[in-house]
């Protein structure tokens, strides 16, 4: 069994950033926002605690969020959608964006509105 080398902290905090980072794929692909965090997350959460911790913290707000949208899409019909969607996306692009600095700083950050579907310590 060949012997994994620790990551640097320059490392983990790159690696956080981009388990943050990864969810803005969404803009080009559809549900990119989960399944990019999500492929992040799965090859580096064994590394470091904190990259697994970053991971599940990214993919909660994800999943979340792709939930608000689709409720947001529905609501078209009522007029309300057309605002919200909009809305959740640029509060989406912001929140990512800050979490992605934050975490590559060394700062802690957790997402607001995210319902906790992955168990974060």
């Amino acid at each position: 069994m060949p012997e994994t080398n620790p990551m640097s902290e320059k490392d983990v905090r790159t690696w956080s950033m981009l388990c943050h980072l990864a969810a803005l794929i969404g803009f080009v692909f559809p549900f990119g926002n989960v399944l990019g965090p999500l492929i992040v997350w799965l090859i580096k959460k064994d590394d470091s605690p904190q990259v697994d911790r970053q991971g599940r913290m990214s993919l909660n707000f994800q999943i979340s969020w792709t939930i608000y949208m689709v409720v947001a899409a529905f609501l078209i019909i009522l007029v309300i959608g057309l605002i919200l969607l909009p809305l959740l996306a640029l509060t989406m692009l912001i929140l990512v964006i800050i979490a992605g600095v934050k975490v590559n700083n060394g700062e802690d950050f957790k997402y607001p509105l995210t319902i906790k579907f992955l168990k974060v310590d």
